[in-house]
């Protein structure tokens, strides 16, 4: 079956109409996006934590310093840097209560769903980050604080997806399968690269150990499986125009080729120029663009929109 030969009786809830859309418009949709780029931002202020070695900046958890929440005590920049990291986690709570609250009036029991994982990834992401300061910034356990992190960006850009297309039938077939292989090794490539940052120098503090592993051998694996994850986007990119999808779809699969070769060519540079700070921070703002744009593609390829439109406006 080709990506696009479902029937429209196969689809267990219609695509949204243009009045439904815009009645989600005031606030559900507004509020997604604000989820979607909040999380993305947390990405990146987390990155500069570890970059700037704030990571124990606030010495344990939940209070920055024994006695205190705050490090009026004993601040410095260090300290400064790790607060204002923690103070975002409250940002992306209000955020998260207020598009549950809006979900929930739209009385679709698809993005309350959506919007309660959410809301509920968010503190069990904290508290990993937390246990990561309890141990020190134990490397294994700062890869799951920033894979969690990746994770609640994809369950955002699912949100986003249910606004705009709904909750369409999945398609089966080769391109479709492509399309989950290439988000697997997506996926793949973002967990090797936090064990990469685990072997390397930017370990969040001078003292916070390391996973031990050879930084050369996994940062050749890591590459190797960007090699891998092109040519499983160029695969995907050729199926899609030999199928005659969308143009949205075609659209979704070229900027998630785009984000792929500017994160490959920011990672060659990088590991080139011995990790300068700049770079590393623009590396992992694409690691989050990589997390959002594989998970849309997979949505606009193995969940179509049955009219053939996926708007992102």
């Amino acid at each position: 079956m080709g990506m696009t030969d479902v029937p429209p009786a196969a689809t267990p809830t219609a695509a949204p109409s243009l009045r439904e859309r815009l009645s989600l418009a005031p606030w559900m949709r507004g509020l997604a996006w604000t989820t979607l780029a909040v999380n993305i931002l947390l990405v990146v202020t987390g990155g500069a934590v570890r970059l700037t070695g704030s990571g124990l900046g606030c010495s344990t958890w939940p209070e920055c310093h024994p006695g205190d929440f705050t490090p009026r005590d004993e601040l410095n920049i260090h300290s400064a840097i790790e607060f204002s990291n923690r103070m975002l986690t409250f940002v992306l709570v209000v955020v998260a209560v207020a598009t549950m609250v809006a979900a929930w009036q739209t009385r679709r029991r698809d993005l309350r769903w959506i919007a309660l994982l959410i809301l509920g990834g968010i503190p069990a992401q904290a508290v990993i980050g937390g246990i990561s300061v309890l141990t020190d910034l134990n490397p294994w356990v700062v890869s799951v604080h920033l894979v969690s992190s990746m994770a609640i960006i994809g369950l955002a850009v699912l949100l986003l997806w249910r606004i705009y297309v709904g909750a369409t039938a999945a398609v089966s077939g080769p391109t479709s399968w492509l399309a989950w292989a290439t988000f697997a090794v997506a996926w793949l490539v973002l967990y090797a690269g936090t064990v990469v940052t685990g072997a390397g120098p930017h370990a969040g503090d001078p003292n916070a150990p390391r996973n031990g592993l050879s930084a050369l051998q996994f940062s050749q694996l890591h590459a190797d499986l960007v090699c891998l994850l092109i040519g499983l986007t160029i695969g995907l990119l050729f199926a899609v125009h030999a199928f005659k999808a969308p143009y949205a779809v075609r659209r979704a699969v070229w900027v998630l080729f785009a984000i792929e070769l500017a994160q490959g060519a920011i990672g060659w540079v990088q590991y080139f120029t011995d990790l300068p700070i700049v770079l590393v921070m623009f590396h992992m703002f694409g690691a989050a663009l990589i997390s959002a744009a594989v998970t849309w593609v997979l949505l606009a390829v193995a969940h179509p929109s049955t009219d053939g439109s996926v708007p992102v406006e």
